[in-house]
């Protein structure tokens, strides 16, 4: 028997009207939304799930942006922010502190490798990035050695969207709108192994670092920035070696490494910091995200205790700061996050369930459109390819009617968030909460072998 669609209601009706009318999307292409095509519209989460404003409920396959860690709507961090709300709404960290951000900081430093030990809340993961990005000048300014202010990042790499984060971003398209710039930025290429010659040595990646610093003059560069999986360009994971050779790279000539774990940190990768599942010490770490699953945004810079050294004297002061870095509901919410992790075991979770998480992903290698599967944690991708054999990508056109036309609508049609994208070769991305299991992992399998096989078999349309 044939059961007619529920008729949207009028509140429905009226939030899609005000949506197109009034909200402007991030990184969002308004003028494709229209009466017939519609602005997706989340109303409700649990768990691994989300559902829309007409009932249909959606695995969340991207973890919002990789960063729901502990699952939709946990109960334990809204009776977290309320707690706080009800003591102290808010208070600055400016030449004040609360409770909160003491208790929160000193977790955090008990966490963080090495001796990462000094902890700057921002408000986000851009924020964070321009944090480092700033000490990382001043405190060679400190030292008398001002001339040290170029940051060598990645090609294809996403470091934040800030003009000082984003002369660090090496994604052309996302700088053009923006130019001129912040000076500085110098990128080299990225860990893109799929795509690396196979007789090559791997490590040759890591001494690009160094060419580039010799390039501009070591007098010149202050940091380097990586992040330990990198996002944009679909999750490469770097060979091995690779971080320990830039960690020498950086100390033969007086380099900081900043290590982006926007992403990465808060057991993405089945670690608290992505540096440790690669074992390297970086001397900052840029997170956000996963902090406080995205319950309520918040970021924080970690630096080593020598960085921080030169503005703990005297009348030295970082110039530096944000009205809502350390917000005491923030905080709050943070440390009963924190708290999950560690009752529910999380980041063993990750750990244990990750080679089945993969093995799904590569069982759908058979299916001519998959090229490459790579990624580490709950952090994957898979790069379509027109031929498996020579690795043709799609570009232009193709890629636009691969992406955008199919894949993405189809994918979510099916009830599957993940994460289409051109940022480089096309790819899909998967970065689910740490809390998905079996059930999750059959879903998405079901829902990826069925579109991508029809993807494969429209090929010649796109």
């Amino acid at each position: 028997m044939h059961t007619a669609a529920p008729t949207p209601s009028a509140t429905s009706l009226d939030l899609q009207a005000n949506a197109r009318r009034h909200l402007w999307l991030h990184f969002s292409r308004m003028g494709g939304y229209d009466e017939q095509h519609e602005i997706p519209i989340i109303t409700r989460g649990e768990g691994c799930y989300l559902w829309d404003d007409k009932g249909k409920k959606y695995l969340d396959g991207l973890a919002g942006l990789f960063c729901v860690n502990v699952g939709h709507c946990r109960p334990e961090l809204a009776e977290a922010a309320a707690k706080q709300m009800e003591e102290l709404d808010f208070s600055i960290i400016w030449s004040y502190a609360h409770p909160r951000a003491i208790e929160l900081a000193t977790k955090i430093a008990s966490l963080a490798p090495g001796d990462l030990n000094r902890v700057f809340f921002t408000s986000g993961g851009a924020e964070s990035v321009e944090s480092a990005l700033k000490l990382a000048r001043n405190y060679w300014r400190m030292h008398g050695r001002g001339q040290k202010a170029k940051v060598i990042a990645r090609e294809v790499a996403y470091h934040g969207t800030t003009l000082g984060a984003l002369s660090a971003t090496g994604l052309t398209d996302l700088r053009a709108q923006f130019e001129p710039l912040a000076p500085g930025g110098c990128h080299v290429p990225n860990t893109n192994m799929y795509r690396y010659p196979d007789d090559r040595d791997p490590l040759l990646l890591a001494d690009a670092i160094e060419d580039r610093i010799i390039f501009e003059g070591p007098e010149t560069v202050a940091a380097v920035i990586l992040e330990p999986v990198q996002n944009a360009g679909g999750c490469f994971v770097p060979p091995d070696g690779y971080f320990q050779r830039v960690r020498e790279i950086c100390d033969r000539h007086d380099v900081l490494l900043i290590s982006d774990e926007v992403i990465c940190a808060w057991g993405r990768l089945g670690h608290f910091f992505g540096a440790e599942r690669f074992g390297y010490q970086p001397d900052i770490i840029t997170s956000a995200k996963g902090l406080t699953s995205a319950n309520i945004p918040m970021g924080a810079m970690i630096c080593s205790d020598k960085l921080a050294e030169p503005f703990m004297e005297g009348t030295e002061s970082f110039a530096h700061g944000f009205t809502f870095a350390g917000h005491p509901v923030a905080s709050a919410v943070a440390l009963a996050n924190i708290e999950l992790f560690e009752r529910d075991g999380l980041l063993e979770h990750v750990q244990a369930k990750e080679p089945e998480f993969r093995g799904m992903l590569d069982s759908l290698r058979d299916i001519p459109i998959v090229g490459d599967v790579r990624g580490a944690g709950f952090f994957q991708a898979i790069e379509l390819v027109k031929d498996q054999e020579t690795k043709e990508t799609f570009e232009g056109p193709q890629a636009e009617g691969l992406l955008r036309g199919y894949l993405s609508g189809e994918l979510y049609r099916r009830g599957l968030i993940c994460r289409a994208d051109d940022r480089g070769d096309p790819v899909i991305q998967f970065s689910p909460p740490l809390i998905a299991d079996t059930e999750e992992f059959e879903f998405m399998h079901d829902v990826l072998r069925s579109v991508l096989t029809e993807a494969s078999e429209r090929m010649d349309m796109f």
